[in-house]
């Protein structure tokens, strides 16, 4: 029952995409993933260079599924990363954070599936224009950067479903069975999942963050930093920080001041959880546990199918 445009395109057994995230998605966890049935994607936002050569190689080796790795095109090492990719003959890329017209030919020309990841149905259509195979469409429920448009998933799936014609991936608060199924129902041909994959034992982030996405609770998630690139963070001493600076009517340069660098990485891989920036989904409030990728996987799919056998008994029952 979940054979379809995306396992077709990404030859894989079930179109749950782990999403590539900064700071959490190594090879360890893209391969738990791959093998699990559905598609890893390395996070090289958060890699120089040379390692993310290495956690190509390593996912080479540890799997023979299909893979890609996640290239924000912000990225300050684009052209070197971009050659590591068609270098290490990487079958899938998926973009973000910029113009997908820029690289789409150049990824495709090399034999890559290209998918590119929006906020809008106007990038949507303009990632379509440009030649992706298929769009993420991300809700602002997410985690980590958004969009400014702060479209929720519920509403961004069923417009971008209408204006396209390309294959679509659903994001942005999902993490369950029962919220995939969802988002096959406004229209999405998958589901790209962030926050649940962060809870697991593959994830590459810090054990303190692993627990306090676990203990996070409804509101425990903010967006902010609007004035630079907006981001939903976990509210923490430096979300305080923040909220206290914007009383002061700040400049963008005086957000930059505080955010200073390395802020995500302090907190997400280096477990600082009072200053580091905490990036996660609203959806942690619905993760209890840390379990293996693998289990993640197994249990979304039984879960689906549990659902979508409930909702055709509702329909028969009425």
């Amino acid at each position: 029952m979940l054979q379809n445009k995306i396992t077709q395109l990404f030859n894989i057994k079930y179109p749950i995409i782990q999403g590539g995230m900064i700071w959490a998605s190594g090879h360890k966890l893209v391969t738990a993933v791959s093998n699990a049935g559905g598609l890893g994607l390395i996070g090289a936002g958060s890699m120089y260079p040379e390692v993310l050569r290495e956690h190509i190689q390593k996912t080479k080796a540890g799997t023979d599924k299909p893979y890609g790795v996640n290239v924000p095109l912000l990225y300050t090492d684009l052209e070197e990363i971009l050659e590591i990719i068609i270098e290490e003959k990487v079958p899938i890329v998926f973009t973000s954070a910029g113009n997908p017209k820029t690289y789409t030919k150049r990824l495709k020309d090399a034999g890559i599936t290209v998918v590119h990841v929006v906020s809008s149905v106007k990038f949507a259509l303009k990632s379509q224009e440009a030649g992706v195979d298929a769009v993420v469409a991300e809700g602002f429920e997410a985690g980590g950067h958004n969009g400014r448009e702060e479209s929720t998933t519920m509403t961004l799936i069923p417009q971008v479903a209408k204006a396209i014609d390309i294959p679509l991936i659903a994001a942005g608060g999902i993490a369950t069975g029962r919220g995939m199924l969802a988002a096959m129902i406004l229209g999405a041909d998958g589901v790209q999942v962030g926050s649940r994959f962060v809870a697991t034992n593959e994830a590459s982030s810090h054990i303190n963050f692993k627990k306090a996405v676990v203990e996070a609770a409804e509101g425990a998630t903010h967006l902010t930093l609007k004035e630079l690139a907006p981001v939903r963070m976990m509210r923490n001493k430096f979300w305080n920080d923040v909220q206290e600076l914007y009383k002061t009517a700040p400049t963008p340069e005086a957000l930059k001041t505080l955010l200073g660098r390395a802020r995500a990485k302090k907190g997400m891989f280096e477990g600082d959880m009072n200053d580091g920036e905490l990036e996660i989904g609203q959806v942690s409030g619905l993760i209890d546990d840390i379990i293996p990728a693998a289990q993640v996987v197994k249990d979304m799919v039984a879960e689906y199918e549990e659902a979508r056998k409930e909702l055709l008994n509702k329909s028969l029952d009425g």
